[in-house]
């Protein structure tokens, strides 16, 4: 997969609320050319324009304007608190459609010449990749997040606001990280965990776990309904 190289406004922007704004800030600040059109499911804001942005209409216009639009490339416009599974589902939408994602990279962020990103990676203003670091596909480091020396950040991840992976941490596939928590170093965050907000996460956390406070403590697992069924604490964070 290549990522697109944008030289015109030949792509489109999948969702249109508050992070897509902010990444509209991005690519203009990066002296890329605005997307030709934004596809939101909030009827409310067809036909309007966002940022300079027109808003075409659903998601459902998106394999049209792939195959009879010219639109060859794409952006993910939605973010995620906590549940990236929306990202992910745009994101694979547009692929199955034959369009190639567009990264955004900000030019206030800092980034190791000896990392790897992958295609369709979001790195915003303040954030820091250090040296070794990789990024796979559509995953979104936010505002002045920290991704230290060889952490693996997975497909479909987030790092909120000013988070911080110490070094060699792992974030699987969708998982999350809170505004302010902080992964020291060594650690495995699995499949579609979440961590809290501000925590401090010092033991390994299994898929669909999560963890929040002062060491994070798991508080409930997202397979479930309650935290009743959790299974065992066994290398928990």
């Amino acid at each position: 997969m290549k990522a697109r190289k944008c030289k015109r406004n030949d792509y489109i922007m999948l969702g249109m609320g508050g992070h897509a704004r902010v990444l509209l800030e991005a690519l203009a600040a990066a002296g890329m050319p605005l997307p030709h059109a934004a596809l939101d499911s909030d009827r409310s804001l067809w036909k309007k324009t966002v940022g300079g942005v027109t808003v075409a209409g659903g998601d459902d216009l998106l394999t049209d304007m792939a195959r009879k639009g010219g639109i060859r490339g794409f952006v993910v416009g939605a973010g995620g608190v906590g549940d990236n599974r929306l990202r992910k589902r745009l994101f694979e939408a547009a692929i199955e459609a034959g369009l190639t994602p567009v990264s955004v990279i900000h030019p206030a962020a800092c980034v190791s010449p000896s990392a790897s990103l992958a295609p369709g990676v979001q790195v915003l203003a303040g954030s820091v990749i250090s040296a070794g670091a990789t990024l796979a596909a559509n995953s979104l480091v936010n505002s002045r997040a920290v991704a230290e020396h060889d952490c693996s950040i997975g497909c479909h991840s987030h790092l909120a606001p000013a988070s911080c992976l110490c070094g060699n941490v792992t974030l699987a596939t969708g998982a999350h990280v809170g505004a302010g928590a902080t992964v020291i170093q060594g650690i495995h965050i699995g499949a579609w965990a979440v961590i809290g907000a501000g925590a401090t996460v010092i033991r390994d956390v299994p898929a669909h776990t999560v963890v929040v406070g002062i060491p994070a403590m798991p508080i409930r697992n997202r397979l479930f309904k309650n935290s009743r069924n959790m299974p065992g604490r066994t290398r928990t964070a």
